[in-house]
């Protein structure tokens, strides 16, 4: 995790970076865009320093020939007073400035325009220059001058700035999300495939190699131990099988001995089938390390599963059911001939499984209905029942831990989940899903669901 923080980190200084460039960026711009306009609005040919320049340069006798040119090249005229408000001369005014101001007049150049025109003024001895500036060239205060090109050109400068930045961002965020995905989404598969128990090795360069690293030794680990489990498992199924077979014969025997009292009988019966449940147990155990580790092969081939349900009920049927369970079949027209490749034998125990969970958990009976359905994708066997059900807490239960062993049931011998874990495990090893549904004192059902493999 330390590698990880540091990867982290060093992809937060880069962004921290970027937003210090862009900064640096938006101040140089902003200069780039509004130095030219700045330094003409304060420049020498500013208003200010324009009536400073003439202010000695003018008197009622006219302008200077330089100053007149230089007025003239930058589109602006002139217009001289006395102190009556007569104009003495004037240099390229428009037709419609007066030649005498009245106090309206001058109340509206004090105002800062005259006939549209940003005018300046500059008290000189004998009289007033005023400076008038084109129509919409400047926009003014009382306390200052604005250029309206550079007024104009704000809205526009802080959209174009925003959209930049943004655009940059959002690239710098989009490639390095594709990076941090790129070099993290090795390791989170590897995380979920050792979530589903599946070996792993993962290779990823740069800063997150020592994450990597770890993940593979966590592997590793797990591994030989679920192979250390798988072999226990084994172990303990091979080497129990003899003296089990041994207690359950000494057991029948006795329990067919004549001579031998009845209750001592009726025990070493009680024995016998519980020998017979431990036997069942180990097997079952077995073939779960088995499915899980996937150590158990698949022998694979096309077969009818509409005739695997028929052979099934009739079987079970032969074996002397009691009369208070009852087993139908239901096979859509299109099921009937539907071809599944699959383990036989495996889809067989699964379908036991199903079936002897139903009558386990109704001791009292239920009617069991296999049915077989399928579609042009799937094929859909379900086993279900009309029994008593299974709470909402259970059934909670065993969906979210399916290998969980129930034993503490009214009954002891009601190992559910572990019946359940062999079904979804089977289901998966061809490629299925399955689906419990259940409320309580309304049934259960169990829906398995194969791809349909044409």
């Amino acid at each position: 995790m330390r590698s990880f923080g540091k990867y982290i980190s060093k992809f937060l200084a880069r962004f921290t970076a970027m937003i210090l460039i862009l900064f640096f960026f938006n101040i140089a711009a902003f200069g780039w865009t509004f130095f030219e306009i700045i330094s003409k609005d304060y420049g020498d040919i500013s208003p200010k320093n324009m009536l400073d320049k003439l202010e000695t340069a003018v008197s009622v006798n006219g302008i200077t020939d330089e100053s007149a040119k230089q007025l003239e090249s930058d589109n602006i005229w002139a217009v001289y007073t006395d102190i009556c408000g007569k104009v003495i001369w004037t240099l390229n005014a428009p037709s419609e400035i007066p030649k005498q101001f009245t106090v309206q007049d001058i109340a509206v150049i004090s105002k800062g325009y005259l006939a549209d025109h940003p005018v300046f003024i500059r008290n000189t001895t004998d009289g007033m220059l005023m400076l008038g500036y084109p129509k919409d060239s400047y926009t003014k205060l009382t306390s200052n001058y604005f250029s309206l090109h550079s007024i104009e050109r704000i809205p526009f400068f802080i959209v174009s700035i925003l959209v930049f930045d943004f655009a940059i961002l959002f690239l710098a965020y989009f490639f390095s999300k594709r990076k941090i995905l790129k070099n993290t989404e090795p390791i989170i598969d590897s995380i979920e495939a050792l979530e589903n128990g599946e070996p792993i090795s993962v290779s990823v360069r740069g800063e997150l190699s020592a994450v990597a690293n770890s993940v593979n030794k966590v592997s590793l680990i797990l591994s030989k131990q679920n192979q250390a489990r798988a072999n226990w498992i084994s172990g303990v199924s091979h080497d129990i099988r003899t003296p089990l077979s041994m207690v359950m014969g000494y057991a029948d025997r006795i329990a067919h001995e004549k001579n031998v009292d009845a209750d001592i009988r009726k025990e070493a019966e009680i024995i016998a089938q519980q020998g017979a449940k431990i036997k069942e147990l180990v097997q079952d155990l077995n073939l779960v390390s088995r499915l899980e580790y996937e150590m158990q092969p698949l022998n694979k081939a096309p077969i009818r599963p509409a005739a695997l349900i028929r052979s099934y009920a009739a079987e079970l049927l032969n074996t002397g059911l009691s009369d208070s369970y009852s087993v139908d079949i239901e096979i859509t027209p299109a099921a009937e001939t539907v071809i599944f490749d699959c383990d036989e034998r495996l889809i067989s125990r699964a379908i036991n499984n199903l079936v002897q969970n139903s009558i386990r958990h109704n001791p009292k009976g239920c009617n069991i209905i296999l049915r077989l359905d399928c579609t042009a994708e799937t094929i859909e066997l379900t086993v279900s029942d009309n029994g008593v059900g299974i709470t909402e807490e259970k059934l909670k239960e065993l969906k979210e831990k399916p290998h969980y062993m129930e034993s503490t049931d009214d009954r002891s011998d009601l190992r559910h989940g572990l019946g359940l874990n062999i079904v979804r495990q089977i289901t998966e090893a061809h490629n299925g899903t399955m689906q419990l549904t259940s409320a309580k004192h309304s049934g259960t059902s169990v829906k398995l669901i194969f791809p349909n493999n044409k």
